[in-house]
């Protein structure tokens, strides 16, 4: 499999996108549980299909895109609202970036690495290895590349995040990943209940940090990709359940801005897994 990524990673990405856009209508087509989950899905944020079915062949390109991400050095064609991470930096406070799964969501980290990590530290992110060793060797090598420190999905980890905010770097979630029960609290994402999790919004209460919301989308044909920041629209309550349902709110926003390239077949309304409640409840400062 190693073998096989090598060889991928090596591919044009105009070809990686065209094979993996076939792959993900081959995917529509072969799972019926997918595709009623991404109709159900798409529906309930108010399209129809037809306004995007193009988001299905993105899936496919997010998958083979991803040995390139991860074995070579990839740039961005063009950064919109740099001066929205450059007035956060200015404020002195670290910086939150939140970006959903939409688009090349992992570059999103990358690249911004690339630009400010050299003057302003790296960038923290949460890391949960794969089942099979080679790949989480493999994923562990790429996500802690220059300007990136991944730190695992515990206690540790979050107290990690808290500490790189408070010297006044960066930090990287998803939040709309479903976390494990006991990490998080139903809140509407669209219009319907989802189980989000806290740990965005708490780190931004404890640490003072920015918030910046980020996407990068794919640009047609394999021509590269372009990275948008922007911060939150609005400033985020103190109090958490309300700044929990506003940060939701910050990715349906997002999202709205590229619809074809968000991960609609992502069950967003599944119950949680029931794992140890690491996170449920960030660490007080000087923990």
């Amino acid at each position: 499999m190693l073998s096989l990524f090598r060889l991928l990673s090596a591919l044009p990405l105009g070809v990686l996108h065209a094979i993996g856009g076939a792959m993900g209508w081959m995917a529509w087509l072969l799972s019926p549980t997918y595709r009623r989950r991404f109709i159900a899905n798409t529906a309930q944020a108010g399209y129809r299909f037809s306004e995007v079915a193009a988001a299905v062949g993105h899936a496919g390109r997010m998958v083979l895109e991803s040995p390139r991400l991860w074995m070579r050095t990839t740039q961005v064609n063009a950064i919109h609202g740099a001066e929205v991470v450059e007035a956060a930096w200015a404020r002195g406070k670290g910086i939150l970036y939140l970006t959903p799964h939409l688009g090349c969501f992992e570059l999103s980290v990358q690249a911004a690495a690339q630009r400010w990590s050299g003057e302003h530290g790296p960038i923290t992110i949460l890391y949960r290895p794969a089942k099979q060793a080679w790949l989480a060797e493999l994923m562990l090598t790429a996500r802690n590349r220059a300007g990136i420190q991944a730190v695992p999905t515990t206690l540790s980890g979050v107290r990690q995040m808290i500490k790189a905010l408070r010297k006044g770097e960066a930090v990287g979630l998803l939040p709309d990943q479903v976390p494990p029960d006991g990490q998080g609290q139903w809140a509407p994402f669209f219009g319907k209940d989802a189980y989000t999790m806290t740990l965005a919004a708490r780190l931004a209460l404890q640490t003072g940090a920015t918030v910046v919301l980020a996407r990068c989308e794919r640009q047609s044909w394999g021509r590269g990709f372009e990275l948008f920041f922007e911060g939150l629209p609005m400033e985020l309550s103190a109090e958490l359940d309300t700044a929990v349902l506003q940060i939701n709110q910050a990715m349906e926003r997002t999202i709205r801005q590229c619809p074809k390239q968000y991960l609609w077949g992502y069950g967003r309304y599944k119950q949680p897994r029931q794992d140890a409640p690491v996170g449920a409840t960030t660490p007080e400062a000087g923990a």
